[in-house]
């Protein structure tokens, strides 16, 4: 009866530590906090050590994911996701989420990179006719490249009108 017991026990004090780290990881996003259950061996171990190793395979690649969203938040598009953990790649939703950072960040830069080379060629070098060309970019980002090119385009040909008039005067 006192083994049984003594079971009871463990098994109460362990339902509750799962609730608590529940609590605390999942909705409360205290994502460094792992389960405590102090003097647990044989199986009893062995559940805690699973839920903690689980908690730190789920922490990690989302912790990645905000440090690349932090850097592209700050307008650094050098950072990109790595698609490993401890030397395993990443599988499933976690692939697919890097895929898609990695993505989004390689647009963004090809944006910013094509938006800046068409200001500088049109705007301050005087290289009229300049284009942004982004490819693979769609919705808002498509629409403000071809926002750009319209704005080069106008400037272009104001500039090219204003040429004439110079001309047409000397």
């Amino acid at each position: 009866a006192a083994a049984f017991n003594h079971v009871v026990e463990l098994n109460e004090m362990l339902a509750e530590e799962m609730v608590r780290i529940c609590d605390e990881v999942a909705k409360e996003g205290r994502i460094h906090q792992r389960m405590k259950f102090f003097n647990a061996t044989g199986s009893w171990g062995d559940s805690v050590d699973s839920v903690n190793t689980l908690i730190g395979d789920l922490v990690q690649p989302t912790a990645e994911i905000a440090r690349v969203i932090e850097s592209v938040a700050r307008g650094d598009l050098s950072q990109t996701l790595s698609l490993e953990v401890n030397g395993r790649p990443l599988y499933g939703e976690f692939l697919r989420i890097g895929n898609v950072v990695n993505t989004m960040v390689g647009q963004l830069g090809a944006f910013a990179s094509e938006v800046s080379r068409v200001a500088r060629e049109v705007g301050t070098d005087g290289k009229l006719g300049g284009q942004a060309q982004v490819p693979g970019v769609a919705g808002t980002w498509k629409d403000l490249t071809d926002n750009v090119n319209l704005m080069a385009t106008n400037l272009t040909n104001q500039v090219r009108g204003i040429a004439d008039v110079v001309t047409a005067v000397a």
